[in-house]
């Protein structure tokens, strides 16, 4: 009944492998993906705690109480402290940038006084509060390490004298304005959350997108009908547009229908994490404008993914081959995704954030971070990148239209190429 089952499966998997397009879209090009995306990971984990134990922490004591001052000293045991007294948060908040630092500790007054009153009276519910405050900059994941390294030391601090004896009560600066009693870690995490639905949106809309043009060229292609297509009476440069259009149009819906049941899937999750952070109110939220330019850039994204798939399926033979090569494309669509989706792209590395703007695929989720913290001249500058990246590609995909190349050219690797029929003399 398996009679020569073998022999059909290895020949089936030598033609697989021998494929290179197949080879290098399917197996090399991932075991290259995942272990730079593990490496970029690790090395922003590693530059986040230099950064931190690099840090300037600004202190300001308006207590000056000897337990102030001795809580100062233990501080400086583990960081880099500038002490202020006598003035207001808000005053220190206009001083970060002259100390190149983005949070600040302040003792309020009292603070001596009820330590004194908790260690002669261990009895009594009295605690010394101290106050953080940090510069919640973005959906970063390493956005809250600044603050576990306040509560690590305020635990340390507390061992040594009482439990709970020193509380912290945090605060976080969002666009130059103290948001009383937000906790940077917690809002932190929540705009974690909430960002990652886009970056998976887009990366299931370029894909999805991208296979549906690839394949609606390499079909036409393969079944002889694009001579026919191409030798009708009208614009070259409108069959494009309109097999782009339909692709849009097509690859929206099923994204769409993909995300309305993921959303289902994420919120089974976290409706029952309660959050008192209003993230409207704290004014995270895109206005109109940012949504309009979220729009922009991605449809400028989606365009070009588009009309970079129409030209590499024209230099395939089939749809197989087609699908296959536009593979290639998926590394700049993954990584930057997964990359962006929990950091921050001005908490990367220097030459790769320049890698991540060169990409035309990340500004629709460098746009979306970018509108969310009203950061519109970012979102507008990519959005003319990827217009101008958009034009060249138009162009080139037009001029392969309006020649007869599109029927002929193929992509052909002699180097890795080995006849099928070969396999088929092993049998």
């Amino acid at each position: 009944m398996f009679k020569g089952f073998v022999n059909i499966l290895m020949k089936e998997l030598k033609e697989l492998l021998r494929d290179p397009k197949i080879f290098l879209g399917m197996i090399i090009i991932p075991v290259i993906m995942f272990p730079l995306l593990g490496a970029v990971m690790n090395f922003s984990v590693q530059s986040a705690l230099e950064k931190v134990e690099n840090a300037t922490i600004i202190v300001l004591n308006n207590d000056e109480g000897n337990y102030s001052k001795f809580f100062i000293n233990f501080l400086n045991l583990s960081l880099r402290i500038i002490v202020i007294t006598n003035t207001t948060p808000e005053e220190v908040l206009n001083s970060l940038s002259k100390y190149n630092t983005t949070q600040f500790v302040e003792i309020p007054y009292g603070f001596s006084k009820n330590m004194t009153q908790h260690i002669q009276t261990p009895n009594q519910d009295i605690t010394a509060f101290i106050n953080f405050y940090a510069v919640f900059s973005g959906s970063s994941m390493f956005e809250q390490i600044g603050s576990s390294a306040i509560d690590g030391l305020v635990e340390q601090f507390n061992r040594n004298f009482a439990p709970n004896i020193v509380c912290t009560e945090k605060s976080a600066i969002i666009k130059e304005k103290i948001q009383k009693g937000v906790d940077p870690s917690m809002l932190s995490g929540l705009m974690i959350s909430q960002s990652i639905a886009m970056p998976i949106t887009i990366m299931i809309l370029l894909q999805v997108s991208m296979q549906i043009a690839a394949t609606s060229v390499a079909m036409e292609k393969e079944e002889k009908t694009l001579e026919t297509l191409l030798s009708l009476p009208m614009d070259r440069f409108a069959i494009l547009m309109g097999k782009l259009s339909g692709s849009i149009l097509v690859a929206a819906v099923g994204a769409l229908a993909y995300m309305i049941g993921f959303n289902y899937y994420l919120g089974s999750f976290t409706t029952t994490i309660p959050s008192e952070v209003d993230l409207v109110s704290l004014g995270l939220a895109p206005s109109l404008i940012g949504y309009l330019l979220l729009g922009i850039s991605l449809f400028v994204a989606l365009l070009s993914a588009l009309a970079l798939a129409v030209i590499m399926s024209a230099f395939a033979e089939d749809v197989r081959s087609a699908q296959s090569m536009i593979g290639f494309i998926y590394p700049l669509i993954f990584i930057p995704s997964l990359l962006l989706m929990f950091l921050d792209v001005n908490s990367i590395p220097f030459i790769l954030r320049i890698i991540i703007y060169a990409i035309p695929f990340s500004h629709p989720v460098i746009a979306a971070k970018a509108v969310t913290m009203g950061d519109y001249l970012t979102a507008f500058w990519g959005i003319i990148y990827v217009t101008a990246f958009t034009l060249v590609i138009m162009y080139i995909a037009s001029r392969l239209f309006a020649t007869e190349k599109i029927l002929t050219t193929k992509l052909k690797f002699k180097w890795l190429k080995i006849r099928r029929r070969t396999s088929v003399e092993e049998l």
